[in-house]
């Protein structure tokens, strides 16, 4: 007699969800994410040196189309907390990095890139603080075009034909001055708004 061989379990491949959990790192997401921070200096180096050019404003589209290639491959395989922290900070690494450098580079006057990027340092404080109650304020529709028109008002200092005639570039950057601010002031409303029914919700 021959004795009969156990069975061997099948192997199950994982799922996306079972292989990209909420605290996974190393997801397809968080590997744009962050290229998109490791290529920003190299940017920021191209604007210092030659402001308005074909080859700053490529690379400056390229690195902008890749905030919507990460966020397409978090919704694919699943958001993840590491993805919620980097992709944020990718974006104002990436937009504040090339406004500032535009400033220096005398195309962008400081006043507005400074109210921008105290509103941005502001709201990240607020969510950091939020995130320790709990609490996930969803960005608004507004929000995502604030993100566009600032994205745009670099694009138009950097592209050779309206770089030397900076009034569409001024007039993108001022609306987008208007569209933080007022994006801010409802997270703000959202955010205190979350916090007071969560603490509600604890009194009972």
């Amino acid at each position: 007699m021959t004795a009969e061989l156990p069975d061997h379990p099948s192997i199950v491949p994982l799922t996306d969800e079972e292989r990209y959990g909420p605290g996974a790192l190393l997801t397809p997401a968080n590997a744009i994410t962050i290229i998109r921070l490791l290529l920003s200096p190299a940017l920021l180096v191209m604007i210092l040196r030659e402001p308005s050019s074909w080859a700053a404003v490529s690379f400056w589209i390229a690195l902008a189309v890749t905030d919507g290639v990460d966020g397409a491959l978090a919704r694919r395989f699943g958001t993840t907390r590491s993805g919620a922290f980097l992709d944020p900070l990718a974006d104002k690494v990436l937009v504040l990095g090339a406004m500032f450098a535009l400033v220096a580079a005398n195309r962008f006057w400081v006043l507005p890139v400074g109210l921008i990027t105290i509103r941005e340092v502001a709201i990240s404080l607020f969510r950091t603080r939020l995130g320790r109650q709990g609490l996930a304020v969803p960005a608004r529709p507004l929000a995502k075009v604030k993100t566009l028109v600032q994205e745009l008002a670099v694009g138009a200092a950097l592209l050779p034909p309206t770089g030397d005639h900076p009034l569409l570039a001024v007039a993108l950057l001022w609306t987008a001055v208007v569209l933080t601010l007022v994006t801010g002031a409802h997270y703000l409303i959202d955010g205190r708004s979350a916090a007071t029914r969560l603490g509600r919700r604890v009194a009972t």
